[in-house]
């Protein structure tokens, strides 16, 4: 690695960890209503969702999640009338996940959480031909960093993507079993049946069937099959709500998709839709395209990383913590494209881009983010490669 490649990356390194400190700092120090002054809500921000609602269920007090203004109720009751708004929004399979959590005090399920997600993302990352120091570089990336202040899963949703579209053509049952997983946060992992129609995966397609359809029915039998219609009956309409809201929320500030871009320009609801369905269609397409075997079809490793940029585009319900594809993209095009200083100027201040997210809170700038993932999906479609890396994930630079 050259003296300027290396210095570069202790640059990032440092700058990386500068963020971290900062964000937690702000995290863990508290107002005196008892909330951290990083997130105005508690330190675990949205952890404690999947904790607080996974310990009500596994108490017998399932029913609770369904019903918003109780469900808030009993989080105020221990953690302070002036605790913001939550909500139970994942499907009903997310319990199996957080039912042991819950069993364990909540700084340590916190602490577990957080520390599984960046080994569960720095493992999927072995799949890939990306050297040790940058995939290290990853995984305390702005935007995983970002991810762990809230509290959130996008390095395990990240994780659980890369490993499916990278194992389905040698272990195909293998990276089923991650795909079904992955249907706990399912808006964000449907481009994969995509590709595995398009590439012929039909072991792989079948494994996930069976794994998706065995969470429905352990997630019935341990908390009840009501739950499921309840989910539907009040989460799904509660979550389109929330997504409906009247321009702008707080929260829009960390959205990242066409339809809040669509929003934030002034479009009404139904042109922000409209716009959503076109670019979720065009992302379909495009992944059945690269996916289909062929002559001069796009190199496994390519397709894999423009295949998970997509899924961001796709969803209107993706936000800046479900990003660490973006960082993923930024290191690949670096390693994988003989760019210009300049390029790779821009790459690193993509890869940096959660460092910004506060100045577009002051500017009250949203739903632009989108258009980071949309432009590294162009760079990877268009800008030859370099050849100094392998195309396919089959070996690992382990």
């Amino acid at each position: 690695m050259a003296r300027q490649a290396k210095i570069l990356l202790l640059l990032l390194f440092a700058l990386s960890l500068a963020f971290g400190v900062k964000s937690y700092v702000s995290l863990w120090t508290f107002t005196h209503e008892g909330l951290s002054i990083g997130s105005l809500k508690t330190p675990y921000w949205d952890f404690l969702n999947l904790w607080f609602g996974s310990r009500l269920a596994v108490s017998g007090e399932v029913a609770v999640l369904f019903d918003p203004d109780a469900y808030r109720e009993a989080m105020r009751a221990i953690y302070g009338a002036t605790l913001p708004d939550h909500e139970w929004s994942y499907p009903p399979s997310m319990l199996l996940v957080g039912a042991p959590l819950s069993a364990l005090p909540l700084p340590l399920a916190y602490v577990l959480w957080t520390f599984a997600g960046a080994l569960a993302l720095y493992a999927a990352l072995t799949c890939l031909p990306i050297p040790p120091v940058p995939r290290l570089l990853l995984v305390v990336s702005p935007v995983v960093l970002q991810n762990a202040f809230f509290g959130q899963n996008g390095a395990f949703t990240a994780a659980l993507m890369i490993a499916a579209l990278a194992l389905a053509p040698r272990r195909p049952l293998l990276a089923g079993v991650f795909a079904g997983i992955l249907t706990l946060k399912p808006h964000l992992g449907i481009l994969i049946p995509v590709a595995w129609l398009a590439a012929g995966h039909w072991r792989a397609i079948f494994s996930a069937g069976v794994v998706a359809v065995g969470l429905f029915a352990a997630t019935g039998l341990m908390f009840g099959f009501s739950v499921w219609a309840e989910f539907r009956a009040v989460t799904t309409p509660l979550m389109v709500s929330i997504l409906e809201a009247p321009f702008p929320q707080h929260y829009h500030t960390q959205a990242m998709t066409v339809f809040i871009a669509v929003r934030a320009l002034g479009g009404p609801l139904a042109l922000a839709y409209g716009a959503q369905i076109a670019t979720a269609l065009l992302a379909i397409a495009v992944t059945f395209r690269i996916w289909r075997p062929g002559p001069g079809r796009m190199p496994e490793t390519d397709r894999i990383i423009l295949t998970a940029l997509m899924a961001l585009i796709a969803t209107p319900y993706g936000y800046t913590y479900d990003g660490p594809a973006i960082a993923l993209a930024a290191v690949w095009l670096a390693l994988s494209r003989d760019l210009a200083l300049g390029s790779r100027l821009v790459l690193w201040i993509v890869w940096l881009f959660p460092v910004f997210i506060p100045s577009m809170m002051m500017y009250q700038i949203y739903g632009f983010f989108v258009m980071i993932p949309i432009a590294l999906a162009l760079m990877i479609f268009f800008l030859p490669k370099a050849g100094a890396y392998g195309s396919s994930p089959g070996h690992s630079t382990r």
